[in-house]
């Protein structure tokens, strides 16, 4: 299915954000924020299978792809940096969706604001929320050690962008075959100069600090807005597990949801399903 996208910057202070809208403009609002080594690009599957029923907005994070300016790779930061746009696009009753790192982003915007109606975390871990002690012990996670090291992953992985990338295509995916060339190419040139390269690492140098951040809004007192926690069944992950860490730390209107087939980039492996689900959620 074809369809419409919409392309506009944003200027959020010394930030300029590129946002891919498409569907109807004056439907519900579905903000989508992408992970790592993604762009606005990993969502377009989704907006196909939602057609006009909604307007759907993909931001590029910034310093990736399309927005420029930098935030240290904080997800509070990036979720100030959300709400601001929030705030000047005028949208409201609107659903904030996560994937990956753009989950974290969209929980720490979760605890840290209330101009949304409900939030959709997909496919990560929350740094300084179980299992997350537990995830990092797990020696196939050995990208969240390199890639925190200061410098060295854009020496390792400049000029190889879509070879490095695409061998957590390969690993992480339940059929890798989805994520297709010309998502791998656009994708890949979301992170072609070495800012956007430090950009997309920084998103690991800081999860340190959000660990500590989420601590912080634990102990402020529990969170009340909505929040959809989804997995695919191709994760090799505990769904029990996660969603009893989001409530111990607070999350009190908590669902949880799993996409058939799924695996770690569902948003591109399975979009209609992975639409289906937050549509319903939305109500």
């Amino acid at each position: 299915m074809s369809i419409e996208l919409r392309h506009r910057q944003v200027t959020i202070g010394e930030l300029s954000l590129h946002v891919v809208e498409s569907g109807d403009p004056e439907g519900r609002p579905f903000l989508l924020l992408h992970g790592w080594p993604e762009s606005s690009r990993t969502w377009q599957g989704v907006m196909a299978a939602a057609g006009d029923d909604a307007r759907l907005l993909a931001v590029d994070l910034p310093g990736i792809g399309r927005s420029t300016g930098g935030v240290g790779g904080s997800k509070r930061r990036i979720a100030a940096a959300v709400h601001a746009l929030i705030g000047r696009l005028g949208l409201t009753g609107a659903t904030l969706v996560g994937h990956d790192a753009g989950g974290m982003a969209a929980y720490a915007y979760l605890r840290t604001f209330d101009a949304v109606d409900r939030v959709v975390v997909m496919n990560t871990v929350l740094p300084g929320v179980a299992p997350w002690e537990q995830v990092l012990r797990n020696p196939y996670i050995w990208h969240f050690g390199l890639h925190a090291v200061p410098d060295l992953p854009e020496t390792l992985v400049d000029g190889r962008q879509e070879a490095y990338f695409g061998y957590f295509y390969r690993m992480l995916s339940a059929d890798p075959d989805r994520i297709t060339a010309d998502s791998r190419v656009e994708q890949a040139a979301a992170y072609r100069e070495p800012a956007q390269l430090t950009a997309g690492f920084d998103l690991y140098r800081a999860f340190g600090q959000d660990a500590r951040d989420n601590a912080e809004s634990a102990a402020a007192g529990p969170v009340d807005t909505p929040l959809l926690y989804l997995r695919g069944t191709r994760e090799p992950v505990d769904l029990d597990a996660y969603a009893a860490g989001l409530r111990a730390a607070g999350v009190r209107a908590l669902d949880t949801g799993l996409v058939d087939g799924g695996g770690h980039f569902m948003q591109e492996e399975q979009p209609a399903e992975v639409w289906r689900l937050i549509r319903e959620f939305a109500g």
